[in-house]
């Protein structure tokens, strides 16, 4: 059986649910008991069932679902759509059901005597039988309800903690909770009964529906702190959304690579460094999406597998501009050295774009990364969600050593400093501005590398135009200051 151990720490079973082992340091603590609580419909069942179904298909290890709210037959059918086969785990003696759902008379919880031998003896059971390894109880909140002595019920309920440890089986129970950000579940389990506590939420962010997951008590146990967004995929489950390079500090590479227009790598010492993670900031109409496309089109003249994501323009409207510059597009997408996707940002939360990034960036392998642009994903959630979510963005490129280029569309009216702060300076490598500049009666275009980690760059502000090259810098501006302020004053 896979467990995990470190450090002389309690041992760890696998969920083998994406993400969780990242926040959890290995899994849930083996042998032992763990809450998870949340309001109705924050994904207990699932989180419950799938802990089941992984470990059967994962790591061959059988499994007992106890039931009291739902019939074994509406579980299976819910479950269905994740692609858990759980009748034919039934006939192969993986899987089993205790059901004690409301339809049935359960005798053994409402006797006069309040014991819960009858019940735990049915489990045993079950659990000989299939020589069960993993054990979900969902949920004893019915069993609580019965029962007009608190007092013994949760005498009872520690003696049942007590036979499961006996068992030897990893057990999930599930509680309900009256409010979302309440840490106590309905009838306060975890105060007397849990050494291990997790707690489910499905709270509401900017017309989203948000899902987070946050690991409140490994006792003896490390995990990481504080609430993770999760999402709930077909054919696969819970995914989780951690941090999963946040452990280990990753150096940019010392090769450089080109920024795509030639004047612009001068300006940099010779390019950027690979694995670099590259900010544009500008006003609408700029030239972001231009210098994109300069960017996509550098890589794939250097041999480079380049992923472009669209969260603002059609693929035609993209096809046709580079088209007029005399990249080919088509023929690289043809050659599979190029995949261009576009996505309308309002059809799903942040969390799930982030999750289909992965998906995509996992299957094709790139070098290069563009997307067009982040302010795009700021518009469906609140800043501390979208801040996050960049930020997991940003270490998943590093982790797999990806050139990353983002641009950003930023008022009109804004400080280097804001723009610095505005998008975690301490994350992006390279941060270009580009400005708007009125000129004895004429707009004109600047730009500023205003940060370049490790590496010297030039400081001035250089004119540049859109041609039928792209993007062409000229000479830098003279006698003029204010620029990146929006605020413009000529020297005499």
């Amino acid at each position: 059986m896979n467990v995990t151990k470190k450090n002389n720490s309690i041992e760890k079973v696998p969920t083998f649910i994406e993400g969780f082992e990242s926040i959890s340091k290995g899994g849930l603590p083996k042998n032992r008991l763990t809450l998870i609580s949340g309001t109705p419909g924050s994904g207990k069942t699932i989180f419950s069932a799938q802990f089941l179904a992984s470990g059967i298909m994962e790591n061959g290890e059988s499994g007992v679902f106890v039931t009291f709210e739902e019939s074994p037959e509406d579980i299976k059918t819910n479950m269905r759509n994740f692609g858990w086969m759980i009748e034919r785990w039934e006939e192969e003696n993986k899987w089993s059901f205790v059901d004690a759902s409301p339809k049935l008379e359960d005798q053994y919880i409402i006797n006069g005597n309040y014991d819960l031998g009858g019940f735990i003896t049915r489990v045993k059971s079950k659990i000989n039988n299939i020589n069960a390894n993993r054990l979900v109880i969902d949920s004893l909140g019915f069993i609580i309800d019965k029962y007009p002595n608190k007092n013994i019920i949760r005498n009872e309920l520690l003696r049942l903690k007590k036979e499961l440890r006996k068992f030897g089986v990893t057990t999930i129970l599930t509680a309900e909770r009256y409010e979302q950000n309440s840490r106590a579940s309905r009838h306060s389990l975890e105060e007397f009964l849990s050494d291990n506590v997790i707690i489910l939420r499905n709270t509401s962010s900017k017309e989203q529906r948000r899902r987070t997951i946050e690991i409140l008590k490994f006792r003896g146990s490390g995990h990481e702190k504080g609430a993770h967004s999760f999402t709930i995929r077909e054919n696969k489950g819970i995914v989780v959304i951690s941090f999963l390079t946040s452990q280990r500090k990753l150096s940019l590479s010392t090769t450089r690579k080109t920024i795509g227009i030639t004047k612009l790598d001068e300006m940099m010492g010779g390019g950027v460094f690979g694995s670099s993670i590259i900010l544009i900031s500008g006003e609408t109409g700029i030239g972001k999406s231009i210098f994109s496309l300069m960017f996509l089109n550098g890589g794939l003249q250097n041999g480079e597998k380049v992923l472009m994501i669209s969260f603002e323009e059609k693929r035609e409207r993209i096809i046709f501009r580079s088209q007029k510059f005399g990249f080919k597009l088509k023929e690289m997408e043809k050659a599979s050295k190029l995949k261009l996707v576009c996505l309308y940002p309002e059809v799903k939360g942040i969390e799930e774009h982030i999750v289909d990034l992965r998906k995509i960036i996992d299957s094709f392998n790139p070098d290069r990364v563009v997307i067009d642009s982040i302010s795009a994903l700021e518009r469906i959630a609140d800043k501390k969600i979208y801040q996050e979510s960049i930020i997991n963005f940003f270490l998943l490129l590093r982790n797999k050593n990806i050139t990353g280029l983002f641009t950003s569309t930023s008022p009109t009216f804004m400080s280097k400093k804001d723009v610095i702060e505005r998008h975690i300076s301490t994350l992006t490598d390279v941060i270009i501005i580009m400005r708007y500049v009125e000129h004895y009666g004429k707009i004109k275009r600047g730009l500023s590398i205003v940060k370049m980690r490790d590496s010297i760059h030039s400081k001035s502000i250089f004119e540049f135009e859109i041609n039928d090259k792209g993007i062409e810098i000229k000479s830098p501006f003279k006698n003029i200051t204010g620029i990146l302020e929006g605020k413009v004053h000529l020297n005499k």
